[in-house]
């Protein structure tokens, strides 16, 4: 089958009511850290044409499709820190603060991919980029094998992999037959991979859960290996532990993983702050981490920053009187400003960030829960607020050598 590409915009070119938009232009974000110079840009241009200009995976050996999922991870840099897919939170704005503050790479929020075909609006709101906005994985959740390559053939031109979701654990996943819940059908998730490797220009990732029995994940990881995939990442829970702060993640698991198969390995689980993803990646050798929950709360995590929860015992770490979540809540309002999402996703932004204010202060919670209708000016004098209140909550600060996070070598 084949797939006229259509001109999708980098973002929405025209404000919608459900959407956060300036009455007036904004003006560039010159504290914007563009994570890659115009020379790298245009190094990760040449290498995506020439993946274009070579046949697609299938009419490759397996040996020659090691070697090119190596190349291609080389080439991006081999990003360590990865921020994870997230439901409404890992969109363009959220990526582009985090980017600011350490991360290395980015997932897109999860996209259902039949209604990314069917539906514009659905493509126009909920996928937005930049030229800045790279490395970038693009997540589907799908279950069938041409729906999905519809799907990415629409993003292809705008990222560095299109990754395909098998780890969800949600009911809503469950419903719809996609994510985890496909680990009951190997038969149709390799037929997913095997068809966007046929017939795709730019690699294929996939993020799984693990299995309760440690065979059968190493099993899983194989197949979809042999099938095609360029790129593994693995949470360390099973399909059943929803729960993270009750169920830690198993690194063995994943350090199994990794020394199982021959592509790159990225390991999600336990990221609370920067020492727990430099410990990841010694443990278990993976090539990179994700973080997400942690990241919600405090987008700083990768540049080394904590939340008081993370702090407390450490004689290292120290409050640091430069940066607070009001702060990265301001910066974050701005980015929204120059990039326009909805407003549901700020407003979940707005309570994981200030969350621990909200605490100190529930009647300013209560003030933004009654604003059926947001606005930047309400959300920026809300902060006004609370630090008229008094004193705020600091993040802790522990100088790590990000540069010193072991990173794996090619094989």
């Amino acid at each position: 089958m084949k797939f006229k590409l259509p001109n999708l915009p980098l973002f929405p070119l025209k404000p919608k009511s459900h959407m956060a938009s300036l009455v007036t232009v904004a003006e560039p974000q010159t504290g914007i850290r563009t994570p890659h110079s115009d020379q790298q840009l245009q190094e990760q241009e040449q290498e995506q044409q020439a993946w274009a200009e070579t046949p697609p995976s299938k009419c490759l050996s397996s040996e020659s499709r090691i070697e090119r999922a190596w190349a291609h991870w080389t080439k991006l840099g081999r990003p360590k820190l990865i921020v994870a897919p997230m439901v409404d939170n890992s969109e363009l704005p959220f990526r582009m603060l985090c980017r600011k503050y350490g991360a290395d790479a980015a997932y897109t929020p999860m996209l259902h991919s039949r209604i990314f075909t069917e539906t514009e609006k659905y493509r126009n709101q909920e996928f937005t980029t930049c030229k800045e906005d790279r490395p970038l994985f693009v997540q589907f959740c799908a279950n069938d094998p041409e729906v999905l390559l519809e799907a990415a053939k629409r993003v292809e031109p705008y990222c560095d992999y299109v990754d395909i979701n098998l780890g969800c654990p949600q009911r809503i996943a469950r419903r719809g037959n996609y994510g985890a819940f496909l680990m009951d059908k190997l038969p149709l998730v390799k037929s997913l991979v095997e068809n966007l490797v046929a017939n795709l220009h730019v690699p294929v990732s996939c993020k799984i859960r693990i299995f309760p029995d440690l065979d059968d994940t190493l099993n899983y990881a194989r197949m979809l290996e042999d099938a095609g995939c360029s790129l593994l990442a693995v949470h360390g829970r099973t399909r059943d532990e929803k729960d993270q702060k009750k169920v830690r993640a198993n690194w063995d698991a994943i350090k199994a993983v990794k020394n199982s198969v021959r592509i790159p390995v990225i390991a999600n689980g336990n990221i609370r702050h920067l020492d727990d993803a430099h410990d990841c990646l010694k443990y278990t050798g993976a090539d990179g981490v994700l973080s997400a929950e942690s990241l919600l709360e405090n987008p700083a995590l990768f540049a080394g920053f904590r939340t008081a929860e993370w702090a407390e015992g450490s004689e290292e770490c120290k409050k640091d009187q430069k940066l607070d979540q009001a702060d990265l809540l301001v910066e974050y309002l701005k980015l929204c400003e120059q990039y326009p999402v909805p407003w549901r996703m700020i407003r979940a932004h707005v309570h994981k960030l200030l969350g621990d204010w909200f605490r100190m202060h529930p009647h300013i919670r209560e003030d933004l829960n009654s604003q059926h209708i947001l606005t930047f000016e309400f959300l920026y004098n809300m902060v006004d607020r609370l630090r008229e209140l008094g004193e705020g909550v600091p993040l802790h600060l522990k100088d790590t050598n990000v540069a010193s996070i072991p990173a794996k070598s090619a094989v």
